[in-house]
C-alpha cells in the first residue's frame, strides 16, 4: 500500500473519494508521524481523536452516497495563531498559555466545513513576531533540513516555522499559515514547499490572534501549487464578522489552474538584485525567468523605485500595530496573571507584560509605541504610511506593464538556530524581498525551485495584481512543473 503521508491534499482528497483508502487509515497514518517527529518541535499541542473524528465522518458521508467536502479525508496542522474551540490556543507566547477559546475563528471553521481535520496546534515566533521560529515560548522549531555534512539544526522560517516544518516533515500534507510581512512565504522557501498569502481581505481574520491587522492575512502551506489552489478555496470567502473581508465571489482556483502562459507578461523588478543576496539566489532566478519564458511568457524589466524604502516602513507600521493589539493582554479577562502580594493594578500589569511577553515581542511593542507617541508619530509613523503608498502605487504602475513579477522569496537560504541571535537587524532583512507586496496587500506565492550547493532548498516568488490569485497560481505551476522539483529532506528525527 501507499505510504499515505507521502500524499498531498489533492490525492488524498481523490484518494478517500475513489474509495482506494479510507479518511481513517489517513488520519491514523499522520497522527502516528506526528507522535513519531516530537524531536522537530513543530506542533504545540497534538489533537488525533480531531483528526479521527473528521475522518469518520468524510467516511460515513461517503458510504451513505453524500457530496464531500473540498477538504474531506484530509488532516491538517492548524497555526496556533488561530483560536480553535475548546483547544488551547496560545500565539506560542507565556501569556495566552492555557486559554482555550469558546469560539472557532473563520478559517478554521471553513476548513471543518470543508471536511478537514485537525492534527494539531502548530508551533510558530511568538505573536508571529520573528523569521526563524527562534521567538516561540514553547521552544525553536527544527526544519526537517540539514546542510550537506552537518548537524546543525536548521531554521524552518517564521514566523509560520512550525507549519513550514511539518509539512516539510511529511507530518502533514498542509497546513495554515498567515504572513504579515512574509510569514507564510520565506518559511516555505526554507522549507522547500509551497506557500501562498492571498488578497489582503480574501481570508478572514476573524478569530485569528492579532499582529498587525491591516497587514495580517491568513493562506495555506502545502507541498504543491495544486494543493494550495484547494485549500484556499476553503479558506477564503467573505466574512461579516471582519470588517476588512472582501464581499467577492471565491473562484475556482484549481479548476482554472493552467501552466500555459502565453499572452502573459512576468515583470523583473531591477531594484530586487541586492547587495547581499546569494549567488545561488540569483542563479535560481534566472532559471525561474527561464522557465517562464518556455511556458510562453514575455520577461519584460520593471522598476519598484521605493522598494529600498519598504523594509524600513514595515517595521514602524507593524509594531506601532502590535503595540496597539497588544495592549489587550492585561492580566485582567484571560491568559497569564501575575499579580505580586500588595501590589496594585499597574504593578500587575507590568509584572504580567514582563513576564507573559518574549524578547522580540517586548522589542516591537517598545518601537511601537515610541513611533506613535506624541512628537514621533508625524516624524516616523505618519511618514511610514506615506512610504507604503508609494509602494503600492509603484505596483500599479507596474501593472501596465507586466501581469505577474518574478522574484526571490529570500535572500538566502536557512540558516543555522541560534546564529543571528544577537542581530535582529540581519534577522529583519529575511524579509526584504517578502514586505513589499504585504504593505500593497497584493497576492504573492513562494515555490520551491531549485537546491543550493548545502543542499538546501531554494524559493522563488510571485507576485499578482490585486484579486489575482489565479495568474500567481499559474505562474507557480508553471514553475513547479519545469523544475520537477520532488527533493525531500532526509528523515533524521
Amino acid at each position: 500500500m501507499t505510504d499515505l503521508t507521502s500524499l498531498g491534499v489533492k490525492a488524498i482528497r481523490d484518494g478517500v473519494r475513489s474509495g482506494d483508502f479510507t479518511a481513517r487509515e489517513v488520519a491514523e497514518s499522520f497522527n502516528d508521524a506526528v507522535a513519531g517527529a516530537a524531536a522537530l518541535n513543530a506542533f504545540i499541542v497534538t489533537t488525533p481523536d480531531h483528526a479521527l473524528a473528521a475522518a469518520d465522518a468524510a467516511d460515513k458521508a461517503r458510504a451513505d452516497g453524500k457530496d464531500l467536502g473540498p477538504m474531506a479525508g484530509v488532516p491538517i496542522g492548524m497555526k496556533d495563531l488561530f483560536a480553535t474551540h475548546g483547544v488551547q490556543t496560545t500565539a506560542a507566547s507565556h501569556i495566552l498559555e492555557g486559554f482555550t477559546p469558546h469560539y472557532e475563528s473563520t478559517v478554521s471553521q471553513k476548513l471543518w466545513d470543508a471536511g478537514a481535520g485537525m492534527l494539531g496546534k502548530l508551533n510558530l515566533d511568538q505573536f508571529a513576531m520573528g523569521s526563524s521560529n527562534e521567538t516561540s515560548f514553547f521552544g525553536n522549531v527544527s526544519s526537517p533540513w540539514r546542510k550537506q555534512g552537518s548537524n546543525a539544526a536548521m531554521s524552518p522560517g517564521g514566523s509560520s516555522g512550525g507549519s513550514s516544518s511539518a509539512v516539510a516533515a511529511r507530518i502533514a500534507p498542509a497546513a495554515t499559515g498567515t504572513d504579515t510581512g512574509g510569514s507564510i512565504r520565506q518559511p516555505a522557501a526554507f522549507a522547500g514547499i509551497s506557500g501562498i498569502k492571498p488578497t489582503y481581505g480574501r481570508c478572514s481574520r476573524w478569530g485569528v490572534v492579532a499582529f498587525a491587522s491591516s497587514l495580517d492575512q491568513a493562506g495555506p502551506m502545502a507541498r504543491s501549487v495544486e494543493d494550495c489552489a484547494i485549500m484556499l478555496g476553503a479558506m477564503a470567502g467573505f466574512d461579516p464578522k471582519d470588517a476588512t473581508s472582501l464581499e467577492m465571489d471565491v473562484p475556482d482556483w484549481e479548476a482554472a489552474l493552467s501552466s500555459d502562459l502565453k499572452g502573459k507578461k512576468v515583470g523583473i523588478p531591477k531594484e530586487y538584485r541586492m547587495e547581499g543576496t546569494d549567488q545561488a539566489i540569483l542563479d535560481s532566478w534566472e532559471q525561474g525567468k527561464a522557465w517562464l519564458k518556455d511556458a510562453g511568457a514575455q520577461i519584460v524589466d520593471i522598476s519598484l523605485p521605493h522598494t529600498k524604502y519598504a523594509l524600513p516602513a514595515y517595521y514602524i507600521i507593524a509594531p506601532a500595530e502590535a503595540s496597539s493589539n497588544l495592549a489587550r493582554y492585561d492580566g485582567v479577562r484571560y491568559g497569564l496573571r501575575d499579580l505580586p502580594e500588595g501590589a496594585g493594578l499597574q504593578d500587575m500589569y507590568a509584572a504580567t507584560r514582563a513576564e507573559g511577553f518574549g524578547d522580540e515581542v517586548k522589542r516591537r511593542i517598545l518601537i511601537g509605541t515610541y513611533v506613535l507617541s506624541a512628537g514621533f508619530y508625524d516624524a516616523y509613523y505618519t511618514q511610514a504610511q506615506k512610504v507604503r503608498t508609494l509602494v503600492a502605487r509603484d505596483f500599479e504602475n507596474a501593472w501596465n506593464e507586466c501581469d505577474v513579477i518574478l522574484a526571490p522569496t529570500t535572500p538566502t537560504a536557512s540558516f543555522p538556530l541560534g546564529s543571528l541571535d544577537a542581530d535582529p537587524l540581519t534577522m529583519y532583512l529575511n524579509d526584504v524581498f517578502a514586505v513589499p507586496a504585504s504593505l500593497a496587500g497584493l497576492p504573492a506565492m513562494s515555490v520551491p525551485a531549485t537546491m543550493n550547493e548545502d543542499g538546501l532548498p531554494l524559493g522563488l516568488q510571485l507576485v499578482g495584481k490585486p484579486f489575482d490569485e489565479q495568474t500567481v497560481l499559474d505562474a507557480g505551476l508553471a514553475i513547479q512543473q519545469r523544475s520537477g522539483f520532488a527533493h525531500a529532506p532526509a528523515k533524521w528525527w
